[in-house]
């Protein structure tokens, strides 16, 4: 417990003497880790709406408008022995037709001046847990051969592939990420390097008199550790501050993926965040003093 309350406080000071390379160490700290939480924010997002979306996917049949009642049978058949669907609607020319005036009613005059309903019939496929997991591809390609078919739209086939880039980026935004962070812990090895350098003579007189390695190693070790807490920290400030922008200026974009599709960072995430800047700090402190030489002072 001495040791640490030693460790402590000669950090503290340390970094009180040291301000201008404190704040470029935080700066940089702040700067990765920020990346960090901003890819898990935009990770989590991504989830959220995507997982929303894949639960509204549908396979829409589009008739043709000359369809007979045998092949509309035939084709509600093959939809219910599919065993993948959770519901199936049946949407006549009229409901169509009715259903786009509601959402469009500034065209409404468009629609009212053609001679004949241009929307076709359809058959809405809501899927169940197992169609989304498998069997809707096999199920629309085989909709799509049947008469009376005109085409058949799966929204999931978009979807799947949308979700294939954005996690081919999230996958490079973390690569890079975590490049940033290990500069940063590149930064604080220089500054605390520094400190050690600095100290060269207290050091040397430490060792000759017998202190423990701990007394010598652990306040630069509580260096790091504090520099990398506040560099997460502001990184976590700067985050909660473009939030808040970003909320006020894609407001109707928000409103439009879901009311909580801007997924907030969690509280294990913020945690995470601030324990991992210790760690990478305090790592980093440690590196800066691994070539000390308990015999002697500073190894060259």
């Amino acid at each position: 417990m001495r040791a640490l309350v030693y460790a402590w406080q000669e950090a503290v000071a340390s970094l009180a003497r040291a301000r201008w390379t404190l704040l470029l160490s935080i700066a940089t700290i702040a700067v990765a880790f920020a990346m960090l939480g901003a890819f898990r924010v935009v990770s989590g997002t991504v989830e959220r709406v995507a997982g929303g979306w894949s639960e509204a996917a549908e396979v829409s049949v589009y008739l043709d408008d000359v369809v007979t009642e045998a092949e509309q049978a035939a084709i509600r058949q093959v939809i219910d022995r599919s065993g993948i669907t959770s519901g199936v609607t049946l949407v006549s020319k009229e409901q169509a037709l009715a259903r786009f005036g509601a959402e469009f009613p500034e065209l409404g005059d468009v629609t009212a001046s053609l001679d004949a309903n241009p929307f076709p019939a359809s058959f809405e496929i809501r899927l169940s847990e197992a169609g989304m997991a498998g069997g809707a591809d096999a199920l629309a390609a085989s909709l799509a051969a049947m008469p009376g078919v005109a085409d058949v739209r799966f929204d999931r086939q978009w979807l799947s592939r949308l979700i294939a880039v954005i996690t081919a980026l999230r996958t490079a935004g973390w690569l890079a990420a975590v490049a940033l962070v290990l500069g940063a812990a590149t930064t604080v090895v220089a500054v605390v390097r520094l400190s050690f350098e600095a100290r060269r003579d207290e050091i040397g007189i430490m060792a000759l008199v017998g202190a423990p390695v701990a007394f010598i190693r652990g306040p630069f070790v509580v260096e790091g550790a504090i520099q990398g807490a506040l560099g997460a920290l502001a990184a976590l400030g700067g985050l909660s501050l473009l939030g808040r922008a970003l909320s006020r200026a894609l407001g109707p974009l928000a409103a439009a993926l879901g009311s909580d599709a801007l997924r907030p960072l969690l509280w294990t995430d913020i945690a995470g965040l601030l324990l991992g800047g210790a760690l990478v700090g305090a790592v980093a402190g440690l590196l800066a003093t691994w070539k000390w030489d308990p015999q002697g002072p500073l190894a060259r």
